[in-house]
C-alpha cells in the first residue's frame, strides 16, 4: 500500500518493526528505493526486554493457486501472541510521524503482529491529533469478531473510530450479518462515530462508496488478470489520494479501480504494483467491464431513498430516478492532465 501511494506522489512513512537482519536490511533498503521513510514502533526498553527470535524481521508467505485465489503464512500463525507482543508504548518517533500525517492506514494483519492494547492507543493518538484513520479489516475482520475479548473490543473500536472503512464485499457481510453491500455499508457509517465513507471492493465488477448524503459506483477495468495479490492495498493508495486531494468521489472510485486493475496486469505485490506510467495507459484505453445486469439489481432497491452516482462508458439520455451518470471520458479528461503533470515533476501536487 505504501510503495503504491509513494507511486501516485503521496509521501509516506511506514510505521512498525524489522529485525537487524538480512530480510530487515532489505526492507529498509526497497522502501528508501521508493522514497518511503520508517518510523520504528519499538523503543530501547522493548528492544531489551524482548526474545532474540521475536525481535527478527516478520516474513509473510504469499502461496497463490492456478486460479490465482491466495493465502498468506507466516510465523504469526502458530502463535497465540501477536508477533512483537513484547512492545508497550507508541515510540515517540511513530507519534511524532503520526501527528505529521493527514491518514493514518491500518488493516486487519496489524493484529498478528501488535498487541490489541497497542493498537487502540495508536487510534486514539491518531484521533487525538487530528490525523484521518484508514482500516481495511482484511480475511481477519472475520476471524478477529470470534477472537479474543481484546481482539474484538480492538476491532469494535476500529469500526467506530475510523474515518474510511474499506472491505470487500464478502468481509462487509461478515461483519453485519448483511448480504446486501450497500445495506451492510449504511449499516458501518451508522454505527461509527467518525465513519466518512465506506468503500466495498467487488473484485472484476467494480466498487461501491458509501457516504450519509448518497451512494457511488464505478466498473472496473476490462484487463488481463496476471495476479491479484496487492489488488486491494493498491486501490487502497488511490482512495487516500483522493480523499486527501478532495477529489470527487467517482473520479476517486475510478481512479482506485484503475490502480487496483493496473496492479492486476503484472505479479506480485511489493515493489511489482502499478507504477503511476502503467495507470495513465490504462486510464487512456478507458475499457470498462459494464455489467448492467448486476448493477440493476443490486442498486434497485436503493434509487427511491439515496442520490446514486454511477460511471458509465458512455453518455445515456435522460436519468434513472435519482441515478446520476457521469462519462467516464469526462473522469479520465479531468484526471489524466493532473497525473501526466505529475509524471514530469515526480510529485503530485495538491
Amino acid at each position: 500500500m505504501a510503495i503504491a501511494a509513494a507511486r501516485l506522489g503521496l509521501k509516506c512513512v511506514a510505521i512498525g518493526h524489522v529485525g537487524n537482519e538480512i530480510y530487515g536490511k532489505f526492507l529498509e533498503d526497497v522502501l528508501q528505493a521508493e522514497g518511503i521513510g520508517m518510523a520504528g514502533m519499538s523503543e530501547e526498553t522493548d528492544v531489551l526486554n524482548a526474545p532474540s527470535s521475536s525481535y527478527e524481521t516478520l516474513l509473510c508467505w504469499v502461496l497463490v493457486d492456478p486460479l490465482q485465489k491466495h493465502g498468506f503464512c507466516s510465523r504469526a500463525d502458530f502463535s497465540k501472541e501477536p508477533a512483537f507482543s513484547w512492545m508497550n508504548t507508541l515510540s515517540e518517533e511513530v507519534k511524532r510521524a503520526i501527528k505529521r500525517s493527514r491518514i493514518l492506514f491500518c488493516n486487519g494483519y496489524d493484529f498478528d503482529e501488535l498487541s490489541p492494547h497497542m493498537i487502540i492507543s495508536a487510534v486514539e493518538y491518531t484521533v487525538e491529533v487530528g490525523t484521518s484513520v484508514f482500516f481495511d479489516p482484511g480475511p481477519r475482520g472475520k476471524s478477529l469478531l470470534s477472537g479474543t475479548v481484546e481482539e474484538q473490543k480492538a476491532l469494535e473500536h476500529f469500526l467506530r473510530m475510523s474515518d474510511v472503512l474499506l472491505l470487500t464485499s464478502d468481509e462487509a457481510e461478515s461483519l453485519t450479518g448483511l448480504v446486501d453491500p450497500i445495506l451492510a455499508a449504511q449499516e458501518l457509517l451508522r454505527k461509527g462515530n467518525r465513519t466518512k465513507w465506506v468503500v466495498v471492493k467487488m473484485g472484476p465488477k467494480g466498487s461501491i462508496l458509501i457516504t450519509k448524503s448518497g451512494i457511488t459506483c464505478a466498473s472496473a477495468f476490462k484487463v488481463k488478470i496476471m495476479d491479484t495479490v496487492g489488488c486491494g492495498d493498491s486501490f487502497v493508495a488511490a482512495i487516500a489520494y483522493g480523499f486527501i486531494h478532495n477529489i470527487p468521489l467517482v473520479t476517486t472510485l475510478a481512479f482506485a479501480n484503475a490502480v487496483g486493475a493496473a496492479t492486476a496486469m503484472g505479479c506480485g505485490a511489493g515493489r511489482n504494483v502499478a507504477t503511476l506510467k502503467q495507470v495513465v495507459e490504462l486510464m487512456e484505453t478507458a475499457d470498462l467491464n459494464e455489467d448492467d445486469k448486476f448493477w440493476n439489481e443490486l442498486l434497485r432497491e436503493h434509487l427511491d431513498s439515496q442520490e446514486v452516482t454511477f460511471l458509465s462508458k458512455m453518455v445515456l439520455n435522460g436519468s434513472n430516478g435519482r441515478m446520476k451518470h457521469v462519462t467516464l471520458q469526462k473522469v479520465v479528461s479531468e484526471l489524466l492532465p493532473k497525473l501526466k503533470s505529475s509524471q514530469l515533476e515526480g510529485t503530485l501536487s495538491s
